[in-house]
């Protein structure tokens, strides 16, 4: 009898779903586990990756990421659980093709950052005229400022092609070859995440940044030889989060190196009603004054509150995007006339009322509020830091005067108290 068979009779049996039998594939999950149904025929499992090692009663290790037994043949497999903030600058999942058909498609219709944007169409002029390919552009900056809309425009402004690709999914020597050998005269190589280049994949990049040219090597020990494949002459964009990352012969070898900044309000406002034209949303302008006060200065955010507030506006208003319904979006949202979130609020208020403003240790700040240390250090620190409610000090985090006006506290006089 095969699987399928087997599998229908003891579906049948207990009842998908029900007491005592397995979830269906279209059930939701429970807690932090995905149900997946796996079953038993023949004496086999029918999961991906076969039986694997036992222990002495005979159950599988519960190693992190293996399944785990719940009886009648079903496993449960532990799911990542990943946190969504409406605040964050970094991209989420499935945002990136909406992103594509709201960037601006030349420097004319780029808002912000005027003097980055005057230097790169003389750069790219200058290119231009003389039909050779454009020095070699490193960009940084905070996620969500336009790193990626200004190599399309730069592409856009110079008439060549751009091929986008990520430092994580360069693995190999391999990789980047394939990338390489595509290029036509003056194309455009976008790296986002640089700075997570393989140190093998970033080693090749060397000689075809500087020479043009990459070298592959035949065979191994004393019989290997080293064979040159010219390239053609291309411009490498590479954009980073995180400069200090960058090994120092890789960024030295960017002729270009601009850094972007964070964005006033009257630009990230004029941001979202380009983004509302084009998505075909009526705005009134109070109302993304208010987006763009809450936006921390990121047009990734301010367009994310953007389309956050015309769910609410389609679903509980007439559809037009007036000040009364993006009040209720950021307030549904958690997000306070200050731009901070619940998960800012929380940190700024266990470092003051748990810890007494600090100075207090990062790790005990994430046991705190139960979140990783890296996140609470990449995510959540950056902003509070920027707008001096946080300070970094060798002694740890301390809370700044704004912090304890913002959550309503009367600061100490004095300072702490001494230990003995």
């Amino acid at each position: 009898m095969d699987a399928r068979r087997v599998a229908d009779q003891r579906r049948d049996h207990h009842g998908v779903g029900g007491d005592g039998g397995c979830p269906g594939a279209g059930d939701p999950p429970v807690g932090r586990y995905d149900q997946r149904v796996v079953r038993r025929a023949a004496g086999e499992d029918q999961e991906t990756g076969g039986g694997g090692q036992r222990d002495e009663g005979g159950r599988a290790p519960r190693n992190p990421g293996s399944v785990e037994p719940v009886g009648h043949g079903c496993y449960i497999t532990p799911m990542s659980v990943r946190s969504v903030r409406e605040v964050s600058g970094k991209a989420q999942e499935g945002e990136e093709r909406l992103e594509q058909s709201l960037r601006p498609a030349t420097f004319d219709e780029y808002v912000g950052q005027k003097k980055l944007v005057e230097n790169f169409r003389v750069y790219a002029e200058a290119a231009r005229r003389r039909g050779d390919a454009l020095d070699h552009v490193l960009l940084s900056g905070p996620p969500g400022l336009g790193k990626t809309s200004l190599a399309h425009i730069l592409a856009t402004e110079l008439g060549v092609t751009l091929h986008v690709t990520s430092g994580p999914a360069l693995v190999k020597k391999g990789d980047l070859a394939g990338l390489l050998t595509a290029l036509a005269p003056r194309d455009i190589l976008f790296i986002d995440e640089i700075h997570r280049l393989s140190p093998a994949v970033e080693e090749a990049l060397y000689p075809a940044m500087e020479d043009f040219r990459f070298d592959v090597v035949l065979g191994a020990g004393l019989g290997a030889q080293t064979m040159e494949m010219k390239l053609e002459r291309f411009t490498l964009v590479g954009a980073t989060t995180r400069t200090g990352l960058l090994a120092s012969p890789l960024r030295d070898r960017f002729p270009i190196q601009e850094r972007l900044d964070y964005y006033a309000p009257p630009d990230l406002k004029e941001i979202a009603i380009r983004a509302a034209r084009k998505i075909a949303l009526p705005v009134d302008p109070e109302g993304v004054d208010e987006l763009a006060r809450r936006a921390r200065g990121t047009p990734r955010i301010a367009i994310r509150l953007l389309l956050r507030a015309r769910d609410f506006a389609q679903v509980e208003g007439t559809g037009r995007l007036d000040p009364a319904i993006v009040q209720r979006t950021l307030e549904r949202l958690e997000v306070d006339a200050s731009g901070l979130d619940a998960m800012d609020r929380r940190i700024l208020t266990v470092v003051i009322d748990t810890f007494g403003g600090g100075p207090v240790g990062i790790d005990a700040i994430a046991a705190a509020v139960g979140e990783e240390r890296d996140t609470i250090e990449d995510v959540y620190e950056p902003f509070l830091v920027r707008e001096g409610y946080l300070a970094r000090t060798p002694r740890g985090r301390a809370a700044l005067p704004p912090a304890y006006a913002h959550l309503g506290r009367d600061r100490p006089r004095g300072g702490q108290s001494p230990l003995f």
